[in-house]
């Protein structure tokens, strides 16, 4: 695919990702390198741009990330982010310092004083919020540059030498906390590297199919569909290329919410032209399951136990064409931090057995983003309500059945999500929410059921609401609707006596329970 990129240039930053999704949402494509790529493969990719992330490190600490300071004599605009702001005016010849002072250090929302005449903050007020996150401080800058941003207590906290298009903002433009940060990225992209947005999705499944068509040629391919987005999306985008060229074998382990692995079958042998193959096997994984109460032990047994059964499926068949997945890019970005060369281990990334001989793996969304995938699979006419589908874990149910998997205890907690899932849509709330779903934490109460005693089980129920799963908030669920989901849960679902609601944000809590 021909356009123009602007690279990422990791160095550790807990943001990297969420900086090139807004370069993406500015149509524009990037990638994501670590600090370590050799400036001559930078120069291979002739980006339009460059984008220095944070990071955690102080720049004048020998230990920390640095980079070929040809990098800034490559006539590449560069734009520095907090550390990589930092890293520009040191290697450039400014001062960094540490704050002896904690009032000089910075965190969370800050109110800024912008230069108007910088090209970043043009038509913007010259007062606004930016998010912090620093204590070093640059206390001058290079030769060339001039402060083009301030606040209380730091003194730059922007700087520009338009003559050599190099730009650093000590705040987060990539944050939602910072007002006008997607308008100041905009402005780079656009006013400094001259990109004109050429990155669409429409091209985008265009090309991609036309690459698939080429690439398998007559050949057959195979997916493993789990009926996630990633996956899901993946399988649509084939089929428009190769249709019943296209075998989709769907492990139902029994742990998916109620009804649907019915709901993934139906939707992917009406819609599409593929061969599709569903091997329920919920007695073998609960088999496997039994007497185990360790959440990793748990993941573990469920993960190698589903590409058993998926592998033995493609024994069977003898179908040794392409194999297909559905990794995307957050999947297969190496990290600026610790051992850079070293990729990041994810589900979506799955080792062939030696023994299976196909003629190569196709990844068709190995460069897209969540929110990407998303768009794609809406172009591609998948149902609105799988596209958009909340998180789910790999191990499924597995893990929000606290202690011992089995059939029974399954049962209750696809029966009490489904009421949840039903009461928030009929409510029009399920839309304000990220994420929401039910958990047995395997704990049983006392409670008095028809003038009789029971001890019955408990349900949880957790909702949240996030930008970005970082960090998370609970969702501030009215009073009535939790009324009415916990009446039907316990009046429809039987041994169940008593539901509560989780009101822990993350941190200090995560999102799932395991």
């Amino acid at each position: 695919m021909s356009q123009e990129t602007v690279i990422v240039l990791d160095f550790g930053g807990q943001y990297n990702q969420l900086i090139a999704r807004r370069v993406r949402e500015c149509r524009v494509y990037c990638e994501i390198l670590p600090y370590t790529v050799d400036i001559e493969k930078i120069k291979s990719i002739a980006p339009k741009g460059i984008i220095f992330t944070g990071g955690p490190n102080s720049v004048y600490d020998t230990s920390s990330p640095h980079y070929n300071p040809e990098i800034f004599h490559l006539g590449i605009p560069i734009l520095g982010i907090c550390y990589g702001c930092q890293l520009m005016s040191y290697t450039l010849g400014g001062e960094v310092v540490s704050a002896t002072d904690d009032a000089v250090s910075e965190y969370g929302k800050t109110l800024t004083s912008y230069s108007p005449d910088n090209i970043l903050f043009k038509n913007l007020p010259e007062q606004g919020i930016s998010w912090m996150s620093h204590r070093d401080y640059i206390s001058k800058v290079p030769e060339g540059f001039s402060v083009t941003a301030t606040t209380a207590h730091c003194p730059v906290a922007a700087m520009a030498d338009d003559a050599r298009k190099l730009y650093g903002v000590q705040f987060h433009p990539e944050v939602n906390h910072t007002e006008n940060g997607s308008h100041m990225l905009h402005s780079f992209l656009y006013d400094v590297c001259g990109c004109q947005g050429n990155w669409r999705m429409d091209s985008f499944i265009d090309d991609t199919v036309a690459q698939i068509r080429e690439q398998i040629g007559d050949k057959s391919v195979v997916l493993g569909l789990s009926g996630g987005v990633d996956s899901s999306v993946a399988a649509a985008l084939i089929s428009k290329a190769v249709g019943k060229q296209l075998t989709c074998v769907f492990v139902d382990q029994g742990l998916m919410r109620k009804n649907e692995g019915d709901y993934v079958e139906q939707t992917f042998t009406k819609l599409f032209d593929m061969n599709f193959v569903r091997v329920n096997c919920q007695e073998t994984f609960l088999s496997k399951l039994k007497g185990i109460t360790d959440p990793e032990e748990k993941r573990n047994i469920i993960g190698t136990e589903f590409y058993n059964v998926f592998w033995n499926k493609i024994r069977e068949s003898g179908d040794t064409g392409f194999f297909a997945q559905g990794t995307i890019y957050p999947d297969r970005i190496e990290s600026g931090k610790g051992d850079a060369a070293k990729i990041k281990t994810h589900h979506n990334q799955v080792g062939v057995p030696k023994d299976i001989n196909f003629e190569g793996i196709i990844e068709p969304l190995r460069d897209l983003f969540k929110d990407e995938v998303r768009m794609v699979g809406e172009k591609l006419g998948l149902p609105h309500d799988l596209v958009w589908r909340q998180p789910f874990p790999g191990p499924g149910l597995g893990v929000r059945v606290i202690g011992e998997v089995t059939a029974e205890r399954v049962k209750i907690l696809q029966d009490a999500d489904a009421i949840l899932r039903d009461e928030m849509e009929q409510c029009g709330y399920a839309d304000q929410m990220s994420q929401f779903f039910a958990v047995l934490p395997g704990v049983k109460t006392v409670g008095v059921m028809g003038d009789a005693r029971t001890y019955s089980e408990l349900v949880a129920i957790r909702a949240v609401t996030t930008d970005d799963f970082m960090t998370a908030d609970w969702a501030k669920i009215p009073y009535e609707i939790l009324g009415r989901v916990s009446n039907r849960i316990i009046n429809e679902v039987p041994r169940v006596n008593r539901v509560v609601y989780d009101i822990t944000s993350k941190p200090p809590g995560t999102v799932e329970w395991e």
